[in-house]
């Protein structure tokens, strides 16, 4: 038996963190016993745990245990954890640790900044040393964007620290480690650039040049006898300007080495720009390396460089550049007509310019990013591609969710959801990574975090996303942002500011910790109260139908397929979200023991009711005609009669000819509602679609990422149009969950997943599922196969001290405890069959073998149909026999060509 994934707050040795009261973790494999008997964990000052400050045993929640002691500033906390099974068996943990940084402990250092005009400095310290310290620790925070170096060599492993910050609240301060890097004499050299903090960024591109460059910094070294001595950040430092003379998170960046770095200036004093904190952003640096698949020479003579996949990060040049020479390169998603085109980047020029010296190094940018796919390189006589290498950028966050069908278009869309998220959680979850937005919009974050928290561990990410939120939202008397950083205070919008309750919903059916619902209730009860606010003081309607609104964004049925506006009526679909929020602070309030929670809930059965009365019909129709509107309202539960609203869903889907028309609400959360709801049939034939709309649509003209419109380009291979139209937007990906939840069947049966319901459901198109969801309590594995013979095989797997419910087609529930299980199960329904009375004959009639059958038994199908009407295409066996019987004709033909039909295997 062994522990591992062992991290206090979702890291592991985290090192200078604002821990709030930290939250130990650990999971369980190699074990024989199923359950846990006894845990213990052990806190100490030293790695041997000789001097214990803190110690808690029992039946312990691996997911997350509270270490609630008082923590000291600059102290390293060693821990350990102990776990004995309900077989006897026994492990203890390596030491891990975290450390604190300055917590309240005042600064010695001062702000020291720039004379009025300079830019890209260089400030630099120097420092020489009789006994090496046992211990050395660098705080430093540099605005806006810094990057340390210590005897030349690069202190720790962070890009763009100190991350993008709420400037109006706080600046985090990083901690690093440097103790190996001391020698007798010592430089400490610190490059800034604009960053997020003085740059262009927002809608707009307002910049902020205005914002002092500014440092502060601490050395503070601790010897072995325990004196301590630290080297403070104040005006006997040095600065200079550095070869950096433009950095811009949309423009790009500017490197010039032949420029003279510009005498030795003494740093002026500056106020402090604002309060200091602990970091409390994950990790970002890079995390995965491409090399470059193929070298392009375009028709206009350009020279791409094309690396395989869309992502967020820095290209790596390593071949040698000639003194004087400028290199540049340029970046974009997408070619035209075979040649290098970043137009939809708007006026994001994400370009990287190197002007060189002559002297070999590693070329790269230090103050931006870029999101691409395709590099231009100009300015260099010949390109050798090995020298080349794209570096993927994302916040530290470990992989939790692999998925793999027989079905490689669904592989690939299952990809493209993955790196959707890896592209735009680059601290703060974006919407676009490479266009001049690259905003934290809050109706993406909601939309996507359930699929999110399947693909990464996101614990630590959301949390910093949610306490930046918190933080506006108390500027803003409990409204809650529609992006961040909020550039319209006070504006916020159903679904978007939504994401102040979903979110923390997620986190905790996730990840099970009250510790982290209750630092996130004030956001989610502050939000519900401003709506119930604002509704209150125009007569009290219990609806959200008033204020600006974005609905069913980017649905398709709108006044055009372009249209940014769906048809579903915002008034219903932003009052079925604050009846959800509202839900979701009851419930929170109740986990939480807290005496408003009856409140919440008497509120949300009054908004219930208003929906009701406003929007369905005294005999249960709902009046809102839309895909999402019937959707919504199941899987909000806000119905008097659900059969009639699954019948109106259905009709809904015939006269839309079996095509999806919903937006952010409705497309994202559609194939989830409609297996939910005992059609996992329709939601296999909409995710499985390949022309337009649909997710294989994408995937079919060689999309890497998921993108922001259906068509964002065109069948020809054109980009549909240049001012909204990202190709790596994350929010359709949340078709990623029903993969997870329905097609493999994992889902959360109990907070932090000690509990799962596993409840496959097979299909002959996928092929076969292989599924591992590595929890925070420990891996569920959820596969199945079609066998030849028409039986179904299954594996699953349940982590230690875990159970899960289990519901196999056609078989009664099982409640199984830890360990590994085999079933082969047969059933009535043939799974092998690939069409029924109920397929389109756009799919029969693209299959011979049907083809065939029908040209048997009902030859004016195969003759009569029109290919290029989607409606008749949109028609199935069962319609055509309804027809003849109405038209008093023979059925018997149609009886045999479904049957037939039935019998044709993949």
């Amino acid at each position: 038996m062994e522990l591992y994934a062992i991290k206090v707050n979702g890291w592991e040795n985290p090192l200078g963190f604002d821990y709030g009261v930290p939250q130990c973790s650990w999971k369980v494999r190699g074990n024989t016993g199923a359950r846990q008997e006894w845990t213990r964990i052990l806190v100490g000052l030293d790695k041997g745990l000789q001097t214990a400050v803190f110690q808690k045993e029992g039946r312990l929640n691996s997911a997350g245990e509270s270490l609630d002691f008082p923590l000291e500033p600059y102290t390293r906390y060693w821990y350990s954890i102990a776990v004995r099974s309900d077989q006897g068996e026994e492990a203890v943990s390596q030491p891990c640790f975290f450390e604190t940084g300055k917590l309240d402990a005042p600064w010695e250092g001062k702000w020291i900044g720039v004379e009025q005009g300079d830019t890209h400095p260089e400030f630099q310290t120097s420092f020489s040393l009789t006994e090496k310290p046992r211990s050395t620790r660098l705080y430093l925070c540099g605005l806006g964007l810094f990057e340390a170096y210590l005897n030349g060599e690069k202190v720790g492993n962070d890009l763009l620290a100190p991350f993008l910050n709420d400037y109006t609240e706080h600046f985090q301060y990083c901690t690093y480690d440097v103790t190996s890097l001391l020698a007798e004499n010592n430089t400490l050299s610190v490059l800034l650039g604009d960053g997020w903090y003085r740059g262009h960024f927002g809608l707009g591109e307002p910049t902020h040049y205005e914002r002092p460059l500014a440092l502060i910094a601490e050395i503070r070294m601790e010897f072995a006898d325990g004196h301590t001595e630290t080297i403070c950040s104040d005006p006997t430092w040095q600065y200079r300007s550095s070869f950096t003379t433009l950095s811009d998170i949309y423009n790009g960046e500017t490197q010039d080495y032949t420029k003279a770095p510009g005498a030795w200036k003494r740093p002026v004093l500056v106020p402090a720009p604002g309060k200091l904190c602990d970091r409390y952003s994950s990790p970002l640096h890079y995390m995965e390396s491409f090399c470059v698949k193929e070298v392009i020479h375009t028709p206009a003579g350009e020279t791409v460089l094309d690396f395989g996949q869309n992502f967020a990060g820095h290209v790596i040049c390593t071949q040698p550049v000639p003194q004087g020479t400028t290199m540049t390169l340029e970046f974009g998603e997408v070619l035209q007509n075979g040649n290098f085109y970043h137009k939809n980047y708007r006026h994001a020029e994400s370009k990287f310019t190197y002007v060189s010296d002559g002297v070999r190094r590693e070329i790269r940018p230090r103050f931006t990013f870029f999101g691409f796919r395709y590099v231009k390189v100009s300015g260099l006589d010949h390109v050798e591609p090995a020298c080349f290498e794209g570096r993927a950028i994302y916040s530290e966050m470990d992989r939790t969710g692999f998925l793999q069908t027989g079905n490689e278009k669904i592989n690939q869309l299952f990809s493209n959801s993955v790196w959707g998220l890896k592209s735009n959680f680059l601290d703060l979850p974006t919407d676009c990574p490479q266009r001049d937005e690259r905003l934290g919009w809050t109706g993406d974050a909601q939309v996507f975090c359930t699929t999110a928290g399947f693909h990464m561990d996101t614990r630590a990410f959301y949390r910093k996303f949610l306490r930046d939120l918190r933080g506006d939202q108390r500027r803003n008397n409990g409204a809650v942002a529609i992006y961040l950083p909020n550039a319209f205070p006070g504006l916020c919008a159903g679904i978007w500011s939504d994401a102040a309750a979903f979110i923390p919903k997620m986190l905790y059916d996730y990840y099970g910790s009250e510790v982290l619902l209750e630092e996130t209730y004030p956001l989610m009860r502050d939000w519900v109260d401003f709506v119930y606010r604002a509704d209150c003081a125009r007569g009290q309607k219990n609806l959200y139908d008033f204020g600006f609104q974005f609905g069913d964004w980017l649905a398709l049925d709108g006044s055009t397929e372009q249209s940014t506006f769906g048809r579903t009526d915002n008034g219903y679909v932003c009052s079925l979200y604050y009846y959800a929020s509202t839900c979701y602070v009851a419930r929170a309030a109740e986990i939480l023991q807290k005496a408003e929670a009856d409140e919440y809930r008497q509120r949300a059965d009054c908004i219930r009711e208003a929906i009701l009365n406003e929007y369905f019909t005294p005999t249960g129709r709902l009046a809102v005609d839309t895909q999402t509107g019937y959707l919504a309202a199941l899987k909000f539960g806000v119905y008097t009669d659900k059969e009639r609203v699954l019948a109106g869903l259905r009709e809904r889907f015939k006269k839309d000819l079996n095509r999806l028309t919903g937006g952010f609400v409705g497309a994202t959360m559609m194939n989830c509602v409609l297996a939910e709801n005992g059609m996992v049939d329709r939601a296999y034939d909409l995710l499985l679609y390949e022309g337009f709309p649909g997710w294989l649509y994408a995937v079919n003209l060689g999309a890497t990422t998921i993108w922001e419109r259906w068509n964002s380009i065109l069948p020809d291979g054109t980009i549909s149009g240049t001012g909204m139209n990202s190709l790596n937007h994350y929010s359709y990906g949340s078709v990623a969950e029903f993969l997870y939840r329905y097609a493999a069947g994992i889902s959360p049966a109990a907070p932090g997943f000690r509990k799962a319901r596993i409840a496959p459901n097979p299909e002959i198109r996928l092929g076969s599922m292989k599924c591992r969801f590595d929890s925070v309590s420990g891996p569920y594995v959820s596969n199945w196969e079609i066998e030849p013979d028409g039986s179904l095989r299954f594996h699953i797997e349940i982590p230690f001290d875990c159970e899960a419910e289990v519901l196999l087609p056609e078989q009664s529930p099982r409640l199984l405890a830890a360990g590994s299980y085999d079933f082969t199960v047969w059933t009535k329904r043939d799974y092998r069959a690939l069409y029924s009375a109920f397929t389109p004959y756009e799919r029969l009639l693209a299959d011979e073998r049907a083809v065939s059958v029908l040209n048997r038994h009902v030859p004016e199908i195969v003759s009569a149909t029109d290919r290029s009407d989607p409606e008749a295409m949109s028609k199935c066996l069962n319609d055509s026999k309804f027809r003849a019987a109405l038209f008093r004709m023979p059925t018997g033909p149609f009886d045999e060509a479904i049957r037939e039909i039935g019998e044709i295997r993949a």
